[in-house]
């Protein structure tokens, strides 16, 4: 089994790694609990060595269900376990970014709590908050670290001058950026900046909300509360750019008898500075097709760079995903 250092920490993960936003349902139309406490059963017996979650992701139902499974199939100690912090709602589901000290003590309480487990392995901030000054968040994580109430300090979304104000107050460990063929602008500074300080990434939206997976003609539309139905990439002629070039990377897949969502995810764990590339899974259909990628690769090197190639020439300029940043106060 491949395993890869994750930055300088002493932990090794497999090159991909189960995200659960769609397992808590929120922005993603639902989920079944039985099949998705499944998919992480099947993900970990399958390799899988890294899980993803956060409270936001359905207002703690995937924690808890990561929890769930966990306690129930065991093997929590070989489990890399990752969330987050960061995030508050109110009963009407309203978010709003709070990183303060009094939160994050709060919200690690919680997620020890719903995840049925005494430390968190990767602790990580879900979105930079300007009304907290990084000084009071890094410091509070930096106590938890050396109590080992959490192993390794993460941030998400945040940009090189972010990481870098963070860094003169603890170390950061990991960051968790947005990537995948369609959305690659972390390649430009922020992939280099972790490369050169030997910062580990969880890079999330692999298969770009499902995009890559082939899966979406024009004539697909989505139910209110499903984020695509918000995204820009899922709209008008923007859509059809894409289903385009996810046609002409399905003639690659079909080549070599696969699923364009594996060609998706081989060329993003083989580009450089990606340490694990997060895959979400909402049945075990998913999560066994997810993991037929820890049995060895499909594609060659010269495959992958035809496949990025194609999306050189046929996406213009790519577009973000901030449409699904929650706001900034």
């Amino acid at each position: 089994m491949e395993l890869r250092q994750f930055g300088q920490t002493n932990m090794r993960v497999t090159p991909i790694g189960l995200g659960t936003w769609v397992m808590g349902g929120w922005m993603w139309g639902g989920a079944d609990e039985q099949d998705a406490i499944d998919a992480v059963k099947i993900s970990v017996d399958g390799g899988v060595n890294l899980i993803d979650t956060a409270p936001i992701y359905g207002f703690g139902k995937a924690e808890e269900i990561v929890g769930k499974a966990l306690k129930k199939n065991g093997g929590r100690e070989k489990i890399i376990l990752a969330t987050k912090f960061g995030l508050e709602w109110d009963e009407k589901e309203r978010i709003r970014r709070n990183t303060s000290r009094k939160r994050l003590l709060q919200e690690i309480d919680d997620s020890l709590r719903r995840l049925q487990t005494d430390y968190i392995d990767i602790y990580q901030v879900h979105w930079p908050d300007n009304n907290t000054p990084a000084e009071e968040t890094m410091e509070t994580l930096m106590e938890l670290y050396e109590k080992g109430v959490i192993k390794a300090v993460g941030v998400s979304n945040y940009s090189v001058a972010q990481i870098e104000e963070s860094m003169r107050f603890a170390p950061v460990h990991s960051l968790q950026p947005p990537f995948n063929m369609f959305e690659q602008e972390i390649k430009a500074d922020i992939l280099p900046f972790c490369v050169k300080n030997n910062i580990a990434t969880l890079t999330y939206g692999t298969l770009c909300r499902g995009l890559l997976t082939g899966k979406f003609s024009k004539d697909s539309s989505f139910k209110k509360g499903d984020l695509r139905k918000y995204d820009p990439k899922f709209k008008g002629e923007q859509f059809a750019v894409y289903l385009n070039a996810v046609e002409k990377l399905k003639r690659i897949a079909t080549q070599k008898n696969a699923a364009t969502a594996q060609l998706a995810i081989e060329w993003t764990i083989e580009q450089p500075g990606v340490t694990c590339a997060l895959i979400g899974a909402r049945n075990p259909k998913q999560a066994q097709e997810n993991i037929r990628i820890l049995n060895g690769r499909v594609f060659s090197s010269e495959e992958l760079k035809h496949a990025g190639k194609i999306i050189d020439e046929t996406v213009a300029k790519p577009v973000g995903p901030e449409f699904m940043a929650p706001p900034k106060e």
